[in-house]
């Protein structure tokens, strides 16, 4: 199978994966590191840290040790089989359409964006069907 239909197959399984970890990272100090924009969705599909000391460091950790999981669990699942890079990358497609603004997320580029209310700057590896699975 093509690199273009495993990108398909896992965007239509990711989805899901940005709900769940979602749940799992409303803990108050990562809800103010993200408002205060300390933190934002990168590109992988991982949460980084725009500023921020020691402390912060362990709330992202520990949220990206678990999307990490959950990504490798639902790209093995996926039918047929996307790596987890795969996996991880079309969750962080969804995960940076689905900011607010305020929110800060990475660019293409690798720079760190405040979203505004226009779309975000997407990669060109995002899959087209990506903007109708972040609604």
């Amino acid at each position: 199978m093509n690199t273009v239909a495993k990108f398909f197959a896992a965007a239509s399984l990711a989805g899901m994966v940005v709900a769940a970890p979602a749940m799992a990272q409303r803990d108050p100090a990562y809800e103010a590191a993200r408002a205060s924009g300390q933190v934002g969705e990168k590109m992988d599909g991982y949460l980084g840290i725009v500023s921020g000391g020691a402390g912060l460091q362990r709330i992202v950790s520990d949220i990206n040790i678990k999307r990490r999981a959950l990504y490798s669990q639902r790209a093995q699942a996926a039918n047929p089989p996307v790596t987890l890079e795969e996996y991880a990358l079309t969750a962080g497609c969804i995960a940076i359409a689905r900011t607010t603004p305020g929110e800060k997320y990475q660019a293409p580029d690798g720079s760190w964006q405040t979203r505004t209310s226009a779309p975000p700057q997407r990669d060109s590896r995002c899959p087209a069907l990506q903007a109708k699975i972040a609604q």
